[in-house]
C-alpha cells in the first residue's frame, strides 16, 4: 500500500496544531477548484477567506482542512493553528528535512526562470523520484506549498522562486535550501519596486542567501552584463560559493577574474528548422545535442543553465540528460504555436507567448517570430508593466524588433503602448486600444488565410485572454499544436 504524502500526526508536529480527528493526506490544495479527493485543504486568508470554502473543500473529498478556528459546516478533521500561513511554511520545512536527501535546485531570473525549471523537471523525471513546482508558483505561498507537496521519497526537486516587491527571494530562497541555485538572466522587470537593473540584479542575487554549504553551487548567465553586480552581491552572502557559467560560446573568455568557478555550460552552435531547434553544447566537458520544439537562440541559453544545473552535485548523466531534454516544449502561453482554423474557411497560426513580458523576453519573442513561416506576420502586445520610469523608453524601443520581425501589422494594448504606437503608426498598419479586450474585433477582421500571429504581453494585460477568445472563435476540433506546443500544454492535441 502506498505511504501518504502526510499523516494527521505528522502534520500536527510539524504545524502545532490542535487535531480534532485523525486522518491520511494525499495531496495539498489552497484551491477548491483544483482539490482533488484526499487533499489536505489550506484555508489562506488572501483577497478571500479560505475558511468560507471549507465546507466545500469537504464535499470536494478533501481529507482534512488546515484551519485558525472552528468552521461551520466542516464535515472532516480539522487542524486548528494560530496563523494558517505561518503553518503552511512550517509544513514546508518539515517536508524539506523528511526528504533531506533529495537535490534540491532553485531558479529565479527575470526571463526565462519557468522554461529552465521546466526542463529541469524533465530531466528530473527521467533520473529518478522527481518533485516540482507547478506553474509559476515561485510567491510567498507558492513556495512553501510546493514544499508541502514534497513525498518524503523525493530525489531530485526543483523549486521556482519570484519576487513581486524587494526581499522576497532570500526567505523563500532559505525555507528551499538549494544545493545549486540558478539565475537565469537579469533584464528591466519589477523596477518600480527596485528602481534600475541593478536593483533587479542584486535582489535575484538573493538566491544564494538558502544556499547550502560548504558544496552549495550558483550558476550564473555568463554573458549577462550586470555579471560583475551579480557575482559581488553572491559573494556578500557566501563568499566560499563555487560559480558555474553558462552561455554562448567564448561568452567566459572575460571571467577569469572570478574566484573559485566550478564548470561551465557553453552553446557552440545553434540552428532552427521546421519549429524545431538543434543546439550543440559543451557542459563540464561533455559535447551534448540536444532538440527542442521551441524557436529562438535564448532557447538554447536555457538548455545550457538547465543541463549544467543537473550535471552539477548530482549523479546525473549528462548523457542521458541530453536525451531525456530532446523533444521538449513549452508551457501553454509561453511561445505554444497552434493552426487554427477561420470561421470563412482557412487557417491561421497562433503564437501564443501572452503568460509574461518584460523589454528583454519582448525582443526575444519578436526575434524568434521572425524566423515562423507564414504568409504574412501580424504581432498583438500588451503593455510591459513593473518597468518604472523608463516604461516611455522601453516601449518605444521596441519599434526596431517590432518591425524587424517582418511584421504587416501590429494591434497594441494598454496607454504603455502608446509610445510604441507613435514610433511604427508611418511603417505599417497599427491598432491601439486602451484594453485588450477591444483588440478582438480588430485582430479577427485582419486575420487572413497562411497568417501567423504573435500574442505577448505581461500577465495583467490580459492578452492571454485574446488568446482564449481566438481559440473559441476558431470553432475547430481538430486544432493542431505545432511548432514549440506539446500534447500536455493544448490539452492532447497532437503536434504537426
Amino acid at each position: 500500500m502506498a505511504r501518504p504524502l502526510w499523516t494527521s500526526d505528522e502534520i500536527a508536529e510539524a504545524t502545532g496544531g490542535r487535531l480534532t480527528g485523525a486522518f491520511e493526506a494525499n495531496g495539498v490544495s489552497i484551491d477548491t477548484r483544483s482539490l482533488e479527493k484526499g487533499d489536505l485543504f489550506i484555508a489562506l486568508k488572501d483577497v478571500r477567506d479560505g475558511h468560507d470554502f471549507v465546507p466545500a473543500a469537504f464535499e470536494a473529498g478533501a481529507s482534512a482542512a488546515l484551519v485558525s478556528r472552528e468552521v461551520e459546516g466542516a464535515s472532516g478533521p480539522l487542524i486548528i493553528v494560530d496563523d494558517v500561513m505561518s503553518a503552511l511554511e512550517a509544513l514546508g520545512l518539515y517536508a524539506r528535512e523528511r526528504a533531506k536527501h533529495a537535490v534540491r535546485i532553485a531558479v529565479t531570473g527575470s526571463v526565462g526562470k519557468t522554461s529552465v525549471k521546466e526542463m529541469i523537471a524533465r530531466i528530473h523525471r527521467g533520473a529518478g523520484k522527481a518533485h516540482w513546482s507547478v506553474k509559476s508558483f515561485n510567491n510567498h505561498w507558492g513556495v512553501p506549498l510546493t514544499l508541502a507537496r514534497m513525498p518524503a521519497d523525493t530525489e531530485y526537486a526543483v523549486f521556482e522562486i519570484g519576487m513581486s516587491t524587494p526581499g522576497e527571494i532570500a526567505p523563500r530562497s532559505k525555507m528551499v535550501a538549494p544545493h545549486v541555485s540558478v539565475i537565469t538572466k537579469i533584464a528591466p522587470a519589477h523596477l518600480e519596486g527596485l528602481g534600475s537593473v541593478e536593483g533587479v540584479a542584486r535582489e535575484k542575487s538573493d538566491i544564494a542567501a538558502g544556499l547550502l554549504e560548504p558544496d552549495g553551487i550558483v550558476v550564473l548567465p555568463a554573458g549577462d552584463k550586470l555579471l560583475p553586480v551579480i557575482v559581488e552581491s553572491v559573494r556578500e552572502l557566501k563568499p566560499n560559493a563555487a560559480i558555474a557559467l553558462f552561455g554562448r560560446d567564448g561568452a567566459g573568455s572575460d571571467v577569469d577574474w572570478i574566484s573559485n568557478r566550478d564548470g561551465w555550460s557553453w552553446v557552440e552552435s545553434y540552428r532552427s528548422a521546421g519549429g524545431m531547434s538543434h543546439i550543440a553544447l559543451d557542459t563540464l566537458t561533455c559535447k551534448l545535442d540536444v532538440e527542442i520544439h521551441a524557436v529562438g537562440e535564448h532557447w538554447a541559453d536555457n538548455v545550457a543553465c538547465a543541463l549544467l544545473a543537473v550535471g552539477l552535485n548530482s549523479s546525473i548523466d549528462l548523457y542521458k540528460a541530453a536525451l531525456d531534454l530532446s523533444g521538449y516544449a513549452p508551457p501553454a502561453g509561453r511561445g505554444t504555436a497552434e493552426r487554427l482554423k477561420l470561421p470563412g474557411g482557412g487557417e491561421f497560426v497562433l503564437v501564443d507567448d501572452a503568460y509574461n513580458a518584460n523589454p528583454e523576453s519582448m525582443r526575444a519573442a519578436l526575434s524568434s517570430f521572425a524566423s515562423r513561416e507564414g504568409s504574412r506576420h501580424l504581432v498583438a502586445l500588451g503593455e510591459m508593466l513593473e518597468v518604472g520610469e523608463t516604461s516611455q523608453k522601453e516601449h518605444s524601443e521596441l519599434s526596431k524588433p517590432v518591425i524587424d520581425s517582418g511584421a504587416v501589422a501590429a494591434f497594441l494594448a494598454g496607454r504603455g503602448m502608446l509610445p510604441l504606437q507613435a514610433s511604427i503608426e508611418s511603417q505599417i498598419e497599427s491598432h491601439w486600444v486602451e484594453k485588450a479586450d477591444g483588440l478582438d474585433e480588430v485582430v479577427k477582421n485582419s486575420l487572413w488565410d497562411g497568417d501567423i500571429l504573435l500574442i505577448k504581453g505581461s500577465n495583467a494585460s490580459g492578452m492571454g485572454r485574446l488568446a482564449d477568445r481566438l481559440r473559441q472563435w476558431s470553432k475547430t476540433a481538430d486544432e493542431q499544436v505545432m511548432d514549440s506546443g506539446s500534447n500536455r500544454a493544448a490539452g492532447g492535441r497532437d503536434a504537426v
